[in-house]
């Protein structure tokens, strides 16, 4: 089951991610100090094994991110929600980073000054002299650039900070290299991945799906063996800081009629001044709440549909024109346009029918083959796609409108759906088409390759006073009768729906609510059954009833968790009914695929050549990865004892291992693509994961902020 799998899987922390992501945020970008030495307050506010993580950091690195978001969100405000969420991110990026250099003492990785000199002069320098001192036109170090840079005195800050990046990159890479000579890909193991790259098997087999084992109900499961469960798997259930449940009822800050005609308004009283006006820039830097809006070019994905039908009319394209105020997404748009011209990035729109699917079930395979000729027919038959679609399609977002999706450019899709729909005229039916996704059947509904070249004037329909105030009344009224009546006798009586935090901690983005120092405040000071005065944030008004408080270290065993197990312990029976099952059919004598298939209603033989190993795809049947990496150990000419596969089990009768013509393992090994390599090195990159998540979770990390 895919819940208890996430409770079994490690967060790993990616190598990758761990050293060069962040480390070029916190490095380059910000410069900061991890020595711990400051002139700033030395409070402390957490250890890592030991290891203070100094207030003076913390303050340095929560400012960098906070800084880092203004530079990427001109105008935009800092709400006291992210201000919760960066100090989250300040908090894990020390930690990482003190655990990192743990790392570093552990394995005595130091650096020499002519080790850096040496990195910086090499033909493959550091990543971070790579991005930016390459010449895009060769591809090769700009050297000259490097040494004018390097010598400039008005950069000598900013190049301190660079060089201590390379001297964390090139620790990085000795950190890499001492764990991998704790495990490594033998020459053996490599030769055994080229063979099995290269070979094709042709195999006969019964797919067996847990359901042949029985019905669930003829697998109960006691209260005392969930218990077990949980007490056996108690460790992959730990959380580090306290948690708290609570319910809750909100009542949104949504702007009214009146607000939006405000925004409106403004916006209308603007457009002569932005008509008159020569220095756009300057005007729209005091006049709009987007100050970024200026000699841009904008597609149609850029807007909603009905804003984007607005703006795209063909009386709208004289330059110097002023089109707007025009809603869109919560916000008024006024455009002075420059000019229409060919877009850069083409915009189309289409409406789909979304088939989910597992590849690895051919019955399901089936099924959805079926599915989509029928909706085909239906549609030749004269049926509107958008009806088909409110009823058929999987995608609930698009289905309430017809499976209608608006318009978007190539990169904001997947590429096999960009492929179809860019390659198709307007009105054409296309599909199916596979992917990540499931199956679509596709309708193009427009094309579009404009751009408007403009500055723009925003307005952002916020809800004024009035409208907070009468939302904040609503919102004591529920708390005061909640007082006196009960939490739920009075939502039930005001027909207000109470909605659940699920398990949280402190500092954490709550689910539907977000960062919210004033609800973590109010759960982590309550008791159970507590009700809340009314909680004032961003988005609304909440009034709580705290429903849980779990101090345990653990996740609890609540209802939920309950049932996952329950769920988890269900399928592990029914598996091991099923592998029994299935082995007494491969033993009776005389056995053979055929019989065993001709006995029982239901089954069937899949018979597949060109099986490959690389991805687990069996042609006429689908992808099952367990099922392909066990017929590629068989042995051929013999029934198999019963494998695993991805949604039960599998008797498979292997007839053939077939290797290309003239192959040669020394010599394709010799050639090996990087693809093939990187493969190989699966097996290295999961235990250095393994390892950083180790020291993670045996470390001692005491938060120790207020």
């Amino acid at each position: 089951m895919a819940v208890m799998s996430s409770l079994r899987d490690k967060t790993h922390i990616i190598l990758y991610t761990l050293l060069a992501a962040f480390l070029v945020l916190i490095v380059f970008e910000w410069g900061m100090n991890f020595t711990g030495k400051s002139g700033k307050r030395e409070n402390q506010v957490g250890k890592v094994n030991g290891s203070v993580i100094s207030a003076s950091q913390y303050d340095d690195a929560c400012k960098a991110i906070t800084e880092n978001f203004r530079r990427r969100n001109p105008g935009a405000e800092v709400t006291p929600e992210n201000e919760l969420e960066f100090q989250e991110q300040a908090w894990a990026t020390l930690v990482k980073q003190s655990l990192l250099d743990q790392q570093f003492e552990k394995f005595g990785i130091t650096l020499q000054d002519q080790e850096v000199i040496d990195a910086l002069n090499s033909s493959t320098p550091p990543r971070v002299i790579q991005q930016y001192f390459t010449n895009p036109a060769t591809g090769a170090i700009d050297r000259n650039k490097l040494e004018t840079f390097r010598r400039d005195p008005r950069e000598k800050e900013l190049w301190l900070q660079l060089e201590k990046y390379v001297r964390l990159e090139l620790k990085e890479s000795k950190l890499l290299r001492a764990l991998l000579t704790l495990n490594h890909v033998t020459d053996r193991d490599l030769g055994d991945l080229v063979m099995r790259v290269f070979t094709r098997f042709s195999a006969s087999f019964i797919p067996f799906p847990l359901s042949f084992a029985g019905p669930d109900s003829s697998f109960p499961i006691k209260e005392e063996e969930i218990k077990k469960y949980y007490d056996e798997h108690k460790e992959l259930l730990k959380q580090d800081k306290p948690s708290r449940n609570a319910d809750y009822v909100f009542f949104p800050l949504i702007p009214s009629s009146k607000d939006s005609l405000a925004a409106r308004t403004e916006l209308e009283a603007l457009r002569a001044q932005f008509s008159a006006s020569v220095n756009d820039s300057d005007f729209v830097k005091v006049q709009s709440d987007n100050p970024t809006g200026i000699n841009k070019a904008f597609n149609r994905a850029d807007f909603s549909t009905a804003a984007g039908d607005a703006f795209f009319t063909s009386a709208n394209g004289a330059p110097g024109m002023i089109v707007g105020p025009i809603a869109d997404q919560g916000k008024y748009r006024l455009i002075k346009i420059k000019q229409v011209s060919a877009s850069a990035q083409p915009a189309a729109r289409a409406s789909h029918i979304l088939l989910r699917f597992n590849p690895a079930s051919a019955e399901d395979v089936q099924r959805v083959r079926e599915l989509s000729i029928f909706l085909f027919k239906q549609l030749q038959a004269g049926v509107p796609f958008e009806l088909l679609a409110t009823k058929y399609s999987a995608d609930p977002g698009s289905a309430v409108n017809g499976g209608d999706i608006g318009w978007f450019t190539k990169e904001r899709v997947v590429p096999q759906f960009a492929a179809a729909v860019f390659g198709a005229r307007p009105g054409a039916v296309i599909g199916p088409v596979q992917t990540q996704f499931g199956l679509h059947i596709i309708k193009v509904t427009g094309l579009d390759n404009r751009a408007i070249v403009g500055t723009e004037i925003v307005r952002t329909i916020r809800p004024s006073t009035e409208t907070l105030e009468s939302e904040r009344r609503l919102a004591m009224a529920f708390q005061l009768r909640a007082k006196e009546s009960g939490f739920e006798k009075n939502a039930t009586a005001s027909k207000l729906p109470v909605s659940k935090t699920g398990e949280f901690v402190k500092r954490m983005s709550i689910p539907q609510i977000g960062y919210s120092d004033k609800v973590t405040a109010f759960a982590f000071k309550a008791t159970e059954g507590d009700l809340s005065d009314v909680l004032e944030t961003e988005k609304g008004f909440y009034v709580m009833r705290l429903t849980g408080k779990n101090d345990s270290g653990y996740h609890l065993l609540d209802q939920e968790l309950t049932a996952q197990i329950r769920a988890e312990l269900v399928r592990e029976k029914k598996g091991a009914a099923l592998e029994k099952k299935v082995a007494a059919m491969a033993k009776a004598p005389g056995a053979t695929l055929e019989k065993i298939a001709a006995s029982h209603p239901g089954l069937k033989v899949v018979v597949a050549d060109s099986i490959r190993w690389s991805d687990g795809f069996i042609p006429g049947y689908g992808v099952d990865q367990p099922l392909v990496e066990a017929i590629s150990g068989l042995v051929p000419g013999k029934l198999s004892a019963p494998v695993k596969t991805s949604n039960g089990y599998a008797l498979v009768f292997l007839a053939s291992r077939i290797l290309p013509a003239g192959f040669d393992l020394q010599t394709e090994k010799a050639k090996a693509s990087p693809q093939l390599f990187r493969a190989a090195q699966q097996q290295q990159q999961l235990f250095i994961d393994e390892y950083l998540d180790a020291v993670r979770k045996s470390s001692k990390i005491e938060d120790l902020r207020p």
